[in-house]
């Protein structure tokens, strides 16, 4: 699933494609907002850690979870 994050101030915004499900970016995004964690950690599906800043996010968007399809669909 497709996760895109905004961040103040800064022109580009910050794409990864997760592992997990909507559900579970949005319970991990919403736990560090509210107990004010200077930092999110999240996970794409290479490995890759991003660490992004709490205070400066700007909006968080959770992309659908079914797949591309391929082809033409009769």
């Amino acid at each position: 699933m497709e996760v895109r994050i905004g961040i103040v101030n800064v022109a580009r915004e910050i794409g990864l494609e997760s592992s997990q499900t909507a559900a579970e970016v949005e319970q991990l995004l919403a736990e560090a907002l509210a107990k004010g964690a200077p930092y999110v950690t999240i996970a794409d599906e290479k490995g890759k850690k991003f660490l992004v800043p709490t205070a400066g996010i700007a909006y968080i968007e959770i992309g659908a979870e079914e797949s591309r399809r391929v082809g033409f669909v009769a």
